[in-house]
């Protein structure tokens, strides 16, 4: 890999980690509509500590406020019913289906699940589900004529349930083109949840699955399987990218709708779909040795 091609992917994962449109597709496309190596899900999982530092930095008073209470509540059973204290066992056990669904399927992740024609497919049906969800959560928040406005739910009110659940959604972005943040908000969202809260709790829930998962595959570049000096180059350049996203996401998801992203992934798939079914794009462009 070129430290060219390390600043673009560096770049393209920043833009893209925590907004809902996937950024291990958008990893995968760049590389294969530039004509270079697929960068593997390797080289993904590192670049992802890049932008999961950023999330720490961004959200630090709230993880170390969550940390805090956690580590007393296992000596002081009154701290058991404080909110931030249940937050930190909310994220362990939300952590959970990733983290198994991760290592059982890791052959898939890292071969057939790259297939351009799956990226397109999920790009598409979680664009639907997203827009559903974002539909409901404005009729909730809007009311209507025949419909009073319906209070959506806190993140005081999630609970061991809605945390799995939560944890599912996110195991699903296992899948390039599934994207974490857009599953476990649209998951959110769907369980009633307010849009801040859903993407807050989602931005919380990826510290511990991400971080894991580019540890795990630091071993890789050690290996030769990922060249050390441009996966660093491109990991600071998605760190920095990615707090500006995230500071201007949490301002958009306010008052905006989520239906620009719905357009946006629904047309990509579709365009993905003709250029691999026109022989422009092979279904396999840009795999092997990154």
């Amino acid at each position: 890999m070129s430290w060219f091609e390390s600043f673009v992917l560096g770049l393209v994962q920043g833009l893209t980690e925590f907004l809902p449109i996937s950024s291990s597709a958008h990893l995968r496309l760049t590389a294969a509509f530039a004509g270079w190596h697929d960068p593997g899900a390797a080289f993904t999982a590192i670049t992802q500590i890049g932008t999961e530092a950023a999330v720490l930095i961004y959200f630090r008073k709230d993880i170390a406020r969550i940390i805090s209470a956690w580590f007393r509540s296992l000596t002081d059973a009154s701290m058991r019913s404080d909110h931030d204290a249940q937050m930190g066992w909310l994220v362990i056990i939300g952590s959970i289906p990733i983290g198994v669904l991760g290592v059982t399927f890791k052959d898939q992740i890292e071969g057939p699940f790259r297939d351009l024609r799956l990226i397109a497919t999920t790009l598409i049906v979680m664009g639907v589900v997203l827009g559903i969800a974002d539909r409901l959560a404005a009729r909730d928040e809007t009311g209507g004529k025949h419909r009073a406005i319906k209070e959506r739910k806190s993140l005081r009110e999630l609970g061991v349930r809605d945390g799995l659940i939560f944890g599912f959604c996110q195991a699903l972005a296992l899948i390039p083109g599934v994207s974490r943040s857009g599953a476990t908000i649209s998951g959110g969202l769907l369980m009633g949840y307010t849009r801040e809260a859903a993407a807050r709790y989602s931005f919380l829930l990826a510290i511990p699955a991400v971080l894991a998962s580019g540890a795990f595959e630091l071993k890789d570049a050690g290996e030769g399987h990922v060249s050390w000096g441009p996966t660093i180059f491109a990991t600071v350049i998605a760190f920095a990218v990615g707090y500006a996203v995230i500071a201007w996401f949490m301002k958009f998801i306010t008052t905006k709708s989520f239906m620009p992203f719905v357009i946006y992934r629904v047309i990509l798939g579709i365009v993905l779909f003709i250029l691999v079914g026109a022989g422009v794009l092979s279904p396999h462009a840009g795999e092997s040795a990154g």
